[in-house]
């Protein structure tokens, strides 16, 4: 990852450019984009150093939290900017994107090296099922939408959206009670990081986080400013800003992790940092966004019907390559060959 340190520049180039009036949205859009990424990384690196002090397990968990605080703080100055479309685009997006597209480059890459690799299929297998319902979940509001005349909502059909998002935030906590204390067994052992080599104090480590957090949301900043006349100005839509290149540009750090940790044959790893990440999407982010716009103006939770249909065959489609916890190249390849067509897809519409 040491090619993140060279995007570093463009943090100075993007708030003088800001500052300055410049009024090119596609320059502005790239540049902050350019500057999130390293950030990013940064934020990724000092929560694994973390780690080596509280533990891996607590470390694991808050890799995955930080490691969405990049999309999470876009999306809630994309909230306050009123662009619900953009949002619930980028968390479809997200989705697909981990379970698709980086656990896709991650078995693709390992297998290249390794002509097999073997993951926790248990530990796997109850993420997969636990995403599987909490997209579920998501489709439920969208049926109930979908179904009636819209002449008859009002808004008082808002309630179904927290009610839900409420629901999804229980399951979510009671997750991670199963998992850290209940069934910890099932997730493999802990351990205490004392294997590890530290390069920061924890102090430091705290600081670099804080720091990189309040860069992300200047950045961020920009980055939701300018989507809207970029969209405009080159003809893309901001439902494929939202759907692919905002999570794409959120978890570059996040996926470049585990395509390093499927090199070291630490599919385990990858494959849990592209599930977990996705689960921590739909039944943390996705909840809080909701609460979150109920200070600007509500935001439904309901998901258009070709972003619902894409969640479910790509869940459905990840728990039958995860089921045998054994993975190469080849399925690695189709991961990557299904997102792609998606991809398309959305840029079409």
């Amino acid at each position: 990852m040491k090619w993140l340190k060279f995007l570093f520049i463009f943090i100075p180039i993007s708030i003088v450019l800001e500052v300055s009036g410049f009024h090119n949205p596609l320059v502005l859009f790239i540049v902050s984009c350019l500057s999130i990424i390293p950030l990013a990384g940064l934020m990724g690196e000092a929560t694994e150093e973390i780690s080596v002090y509280a533990g891996s397990r607590v470390g694991g968990f808050l890799n995955a939290t930080f490691g969405n605080a990049t999309e999470l703080i876009i999306s809630i100055l994309a909230i306050r900017a009123g662009l619900f479309d953009v949002v619930k685009a980028s968390i479809a997006g997200s989705v697909l994107g981990n379970t698709l597209l980086v656990l896709g480059a991650s078995m693709f890459v390992g297998g290249l090296k390794y002509k097999s690799q073997k993951f926790n299929k248990k530990a796997i297998g109850m993420s997969t099922n636990m995403l599987l319902l909490a997209v579920i979940g998501l489709c439920i509001p969208a049926i109930f939408m979908h179904s009636i005349d819209s002449k008859l909502i009002s808004t008082r059909y808002e309630s179904l959206s927290v009610a839900v998002a409420v629901i999804l935030l229980i399951v979510y906590i009671l997750g991670l009670v199963f998992s850290f204390y209940t069934h910890k067994d099932i997730y493999g052992t802990e351990h205490d990081g004392s294997d590890k080599e530290t390069k920061w104090s924890l102090k430091f480590s705290i600081l670099v986080l804080v720091i990189a957090t309040v860069l992300i949301a200047v950045e961020s900043e920009f980055l939701v400013g300018s989507v809207e006349p970029m969209s405009k100005a080159i003809g893309l839509s901001e439902f494929f800003v939202g759907i692919i290149l905002i999570p794409i540009v959120g978890n570059a750090a996040e996926h470049s992790t585990a395509i390093i940790m499927a090199l070291k044959n630490k599919m385990d790893v990858a494959v849990e940092i592209s599930i977990g990440s996705s689960l921590q999407i739909i039944l943390f982010v996705a909840p809080i966004l909701i609460f979150i716009s109920l200070l600007f103006r509500p935001m439904s939770i309901v998901f258009n019907e070709f972003e619902l249909i894409a969640l479910i065959s790509s869940i459905f489609i990840v728990s039958k390559v995860a089921s045998d916890g054994e993975c190469n190249w080849l399925e690695g390849v189709q991961l990557m060959s299904v997102y792609l067509i998606i991809a398309i897809a959305f840029f079409i519409i």
